[in-house]
Formats: structure tokens, C-alpha cells, sequence
């Protein structure tokens, strides 16, 4: 396989050492590294089975890197690599497709978010690459995972989901499905976003853990990564997700729910690094849905988790039996510990906006 994949790159695949690389759930990633020189490159399989077209990312990059290397040529984006041929993706099978990207020596990834500044660094390089785009024909974009981010949809596949689910599975879920629909004005607000057209559609991330920015050893910030959900947005999906990922220590495999906790400097820190960069770009109506973002990614986190343990655990699976009612309860007491501080969040985001950039 390697053979064929990188001599399509111009490379022989003995001249490398190849070796996995990275913790990612959906694609296969290997690290390339010359055996004769100091070449290194990152080779990435995307996933089919998620990413339906994956021509669709390809192309979506090509034009961002033209748009950025065009108006921003200092700014690191981390484009794929052609072929000898001049295409960005080799087909190797129906199912199999593969991208080459240039490795960034001196850069590391992390997996956890262990202290504000790499919160306030990640923040801010996710809104640098939203705030460079700006200017960007959003309209020009796929959407490589449709509805990836459509919470009034996800609540409607819940809806239709609970009725029909198995009686053991509802009993067990009841005070978990209570839940959801007692927090059901979550999304409304998401349907009057949409809706009412109430924000502005920009370039945005859409899966902005921490592992998706690249730091260098001094763990600053370089530049984002992992580009395939790349496609128009809201903001919020972005500033939401890190909300969901960087405030609790605990993550969403925690089953001790006492161990689940909102640490506010993370917060103020996500505040502080993504208006660092979108202050002055943000709309008004914007700037009063910082707060929701956090309730919207984690609600909707926390639905796709319990419809998914309703509909007998057909998309994300298991690993031990209730696994995602523990992970839609893990979310849940998430929710409930950030609403309990929304009123001091949203003194935050009034008081970082008044500052000057």
C-alpha cells in the first residue's frame, strides 16, 4: 500500500520509516520520516465512511490556501501536498483515499488542556484562522459533513428516536430524556438563529479540540490543524466546542460525574484568546450568543450521546454496556455546572470586550 500511496507523492516508500501516529478517532495518520534525509511529512487515510466526498475537503483547502497565501503569505496554513500528477488526494481504493502534508519540525500536539495559556493560545489561533477568512466567499465552500452542527435538527432526530426506542432503554434514560427536554429552549434559540438569520455564516473550524493546534516547544500557538470540517458556520460552533472540551479536567468518558467541573480562568482564558483576534470582527448579535455557545455544543453533545444509547448505540458504539448514557450524563452535569456560572461568564465577555485589542 505504501509502496503505490507515496510513489504518487514522488517518494519511495523505502527511503522512509513509517510509523502511526497521533490519537485520532476518524482518520488513520502515519508520520513519514527519511531514512536518508530529514524529510518528514504527515500521511493521513480519510475516513469514507464519515467524509461521503472526500474531493470535497481537497477542494475546500486548495481555495482557503489560495485565498491566505494570496492576502496572508505569512501566516502558517498547513496545505496537503500535490501528487506528481497535480491532484491533492490519491484514490487507492473505492474506499481508501490519502493527503500528504509537509510534518512542522519544532511543533508539538497536545491531547489535554492542562493550563489557561494553552486554552488562551488555542483560542486565539482558531480565531485568527476565522478572522484572516473574513473576507472569504463562504458561499464558495462545501459542506464535507451535512448538518454536522444542526442542533434543531439533532433534536428532532432525538424526538423521533425516543418514541420509538425499546422500553428497557427508555426506563433506564427516563431522568436523562427529561433532561434533554427541560433544556429543549437551547434549541429554539439555535432554530431562531438559523431561522431568523441572526449571525452571519463565516469559515469556521468545527472541531476545535485542543489536538487540531499545533504549539511550538514553548507551547505557543502556531497555526490550526486537521482542516476537514472546515466549511461555513456560525462562530459559535467554534467557540462552543472549546467550551465543551478545555473547561472541565474531567473529559466525556468520565464516569465519577462528582469529578466534572467548570474551571472559569479556562474560560476567561477562551474569552480573552478569541477576542484577542475577532473583537473588532464580531457583530453585535454575535457577541450575545458567547455565552450560549457553550450551552449549544454542549447540549447538543449531550443529545447525539443519549439518541444514540436510545437507537441501541448504532454510530458512536460501546464499549461497556450504558456507555453513552454515562457519556450523555457526563455532558448533562456539564451543562448544568456551566449554566450555573452563566451569569459571571457573561460579566466576563462584557468586560473583555470593553478592552481595547
Amino acid at each position: 500500500m505504501f509502496d503505490v500511496i507515496l510513489k504518487s507523492f514522488g517518494l519511495i516508500a523505502h527511503d522512509y520509516h513509517i510509523e502511526k501516529f497521533g490519537e485520532g478517532l476518524i482518520n488513520r495518520t502515519w508520520k513519514i520520516t527519511g531514512l536518508k534525509n530529514d524529510n518528514e511529512f504527515i500521511l493521513q487515510q480519510i475516513n469514507k465512511n464519515v467524509f461521503k466526498t472526500p474531493e470535497h475537503i481537497a477542494e475546500n483547502t486548495n481555495k482557503i490556501d489560495q485565498y491566505l497565501s494570496k492576502r496572508y503569505p505569512d501566516y502558517l496554513f498547513v496545505a496537503s501536498l500535490p501528487t506528481t500528477t497535480g491532484d491533492y488526494m490519491v484514490k487507492y481504493t473505492d474506499d481508501e483515499y490519502y493527503r500528504l502534508f509537509p510534518f512542522i519540525k519544532n511543533s508539538i500536539t497536545l491531547n489535554t488542556v492542562q493550563t489557561r495559556d494553552e486554552a488562551f493560545e488555542a483560542a486565539r489561533q482558531f480565531a485568527k484562522f476565522t478572522n484572516l477568512l473574513a473576507g472569504f466567499n463562504v458561499s464558495g465552500l462545501h459542506y464535507t459533513l451535512a448538518g454536522f452542527h444542526d442542533l434543531s435538527g439533532r433534536f428532532e432526530t432525538f424526538k423521533r428516536v425516543v418514541k420509538n426506542a425499546g422500553s428497557e432503554r427508555l426506563a433506564e434514560a427516563s431522568d436523562t430524556i427529561d433532561q434533554a427536554f427541560r433544556h429543549r429552549d437551547i434549541a429554539d434559540v439555535h432554530q431562531s438563529i438559523m431561522h431568523d438569520q441572526l449571525i452571519p455564516l463565516r469559515v469556521v473550524h468545527h472541531d476545535t479540540k485542543i489536538s487540531n493546534i499545533l504549539f511550538n516547544t514553548d507551547h505557543k500557538g502556531l497555526c490550526v490543524i486537521d482542516l476537514d470540517t472546515v466549511m461555513p458556520g456560525y462562530y459559535i460552533s467554534d467557540v462552543g466546542d472549546m467550551m465543551r472540551t478545555y473547561l472541565s479536567p474531567a473529559n466525556e468518558e468520565e464516569q465519577d460525574l462528582s469529578l466534572i467541573d467548570v474551571r472559569e480562568d479556562f474560560f476567561a482564558a477562551i474569552v480573552e484568546g478569541y477576542l484577542s483576534e475577532m473583537n473588532t470582527n464580531l457583530t453585535e448579535g454575535e457577541r450575545e450568543l458567547f455565552v450560549y455557545s457553550g450551552k449549544f455544543m454542549i447540549y447538543m453533545q449531550a443529545i447525539r450521546f443519549l439518541t444514540d444509547y436510545l437507537n441501541n448505540d448504532i454510530y458512536y458504539g460501546s464499549s461497556y454496556p450504558g456507555h453513552n448514557l454515562v457519556r450523555a450524563r457526563n455532558q448533562f452535569t456539564l451543562l448544568e455546572k456551566y449554566m450555573a456560572s452563566e451569569d459571571k461568564f457573561m460579566q466576563m465577555v462584557t468586560t473583555t470586550q470593553s478592552q481595547p485589542k
